[in-house]
């Protein structure tokens, strides 16, 4: 029996792999617990799988697996990772975490501490590559960078009432739990390769698991150290990234609120975020060309307050895609990917008889 499996998810990750892989064998552990390694590759084309192969030929800590998800996006990569896994935890790094040399042990320990938590986070230090721009620590959590000594449930006392939950770096979950409360596939996808329109997906889990009833803590004594290169200060980067946030948050709100109720909430969200926008503006209008957070925030909220709108769009557009395939003709059902083969054999044809 396995008692806590490792997921690492990696999209092109060759060049990142082999220090978080020496930062797991370096790893503090009991003999009592049984762990393993899983590596989940996102589809990646940098020989990431050559890494793991020469890994495993020297690896003898415990099992070291390697699975291939084809489906790019963090959400089918996570599910593939909690369908392979055999442990009853799983705890997820990314491939810009690496973890302390005491965060297994932490992790397990705690979970054993907290039999009704499904699912906690632990402390995430940064380590930046160049130095954050001005007023970054006001965005740090979206990063994430997480710094704090105390012990936290998010589904008790006043955090009950708000969607705030553990980032997915470094999250720990109970895998049978996940499995019986987390549908699968979520609404958000994640980040698909290079894009950020569909953030969100591991708060749409977490709090699927709230609304099941299931506790969500902070534990203050796993610790990993989120790689931070300079570009993600890049103002194309940011505005792209929160907008990613925002347009989620229509999802996100919704989870925890009986359907009869969201027109009602939907209105309330709208109200608040328009707001919190103009109070926005009139603080920061001046310097908005200036400083990357200010315009950072000013993204998150616009995108927040358009996201019901988003999400009815991509609703309809599928239900009008769905309606289309259903009614027709059986023969002219061909698969995208054929249609696009001839498409691309046409065009060549075409071309070379120019």
């Amino acid at each position: 029996m396995i008692d806590f499996s490792v997921a690492i998810r990696l999209y092109n990750g060759a060049l990142v792999l082999p220090r978080i892989l020496e930062a797991l064998k370096a790893q503090v552990i009991s003999d009592s617990i049984n762990w393993e390694v899983i590596i989940v590759d996102n589809n990646s084309v940098d020989g990431t799988v050559d890494i793991v192969r020469e890994y495993q030929q020297t690896w003898t800590l415990c099992p070291l697996r390697y699975v291939l998800e084809t489906r790019q996006g963090a959400s089918f990569a996570r599910n593939r990772a909690i369908l392979e896994a055999r442990g009853t935890w799983i705890g997820f790094l990314d491939d810009d975490n690496i973890p302390a040399s005491t965060w297994v042990q932490a992790a397990y320990e705690f979970g054993c501490a907290h039999p009704q938590a499904a699912a906690f986070g632990g402390q995430i230090h940064p380590n930046y590559e160049m130095t954050p721009p001005a007023n970054f620590e006001r965005i740090a959590p979206f990063i994430p960078v997480v710094e704090r000594d105390e012990t936290i449930c998010f589904t008790t006392g006043w955090r009950a009432m708000s969607n705030l939950v553990p980032p997915g770096a470094g999250l720990v979950i109970l895998r049978q739990v996940w499995l019986e409360y987390v549908p699968y596939p979520l609404r958000l996808r994640g980040p698909v390769g290079d894009a950020l329109h569909l953030k969100g997906e591991d708060v749409e889990a977490l709090l699927y698991l709230k609304k099941a009833g299931w506790e969500i803590w902070f534990n203050p004594l796993m610790h990993i150290e989120h790689q931070i290169p300079g570009w993600r200060f890049e103002r194309r980067y940011l505005l792209r990234f929160f907008h990613g946030i925002g347009l989620s948050k229509y999802v996100t709100r919704m989870v925890c609120i009986t359907p009869w109720k969201r027109p009602l909430w939907v209105l309330l969200f709208m109200a608040n975020d328009s707001r919190k926008l103009l109070l926005h503006l009139v603080k920061h209008y001046r310097h908005l060309h200036r400083d990357v957070v200010s315009a950072a925030e000013l993204q998150l909220l616009i995108s927040s307050l358009l996201s019901p709108f988003y999400t009815w769009q991509k609703s309809l557009s599928g239900n009008r895609e769905t309606l289309a395939a259903r009614f027709q003709p059986t023969n002219d059902r061909k698969p995208k990917n054929d249609l696009t083969k001839q498409s691309t054999a046409l065009s060549n044809c075409l071309n070379s008889n120019k």
